[in-house]
């Protein structure tokens, strides 16, 4: 399970402690994470100082964002 922001969306550490968004104060929802395909494993996310989990980049630069 994967905590989320209900209000700006944010995704949070599984290590972030709390029960309310450290980015805007919203009410935090726990939703299941989508499968992952081992094929396509994505490296270890990287985490802010707020314990939000911040977008993939691209390796050319840019951030990859979800279909």
């Amino acid at each position: 399970m994967e905590r989320v922001c209900s209000q700006c969306h944010a995704v949070l550490a599984e290590e972030t402690k709390g029960d309310w968004c450290p980015a805007c104060g919203g009410a935090l929802v726990e939703r299941a994470e989508p499968p992952q395909d081992p094929a396509h494993a994505a490296p270890r996310a990287e985490v802010d100082h707020r314990g939000i989990v911040l977008p993939r980049r691209h390796a050319l630069g840019g951030i990859i964002t979800p279909q």
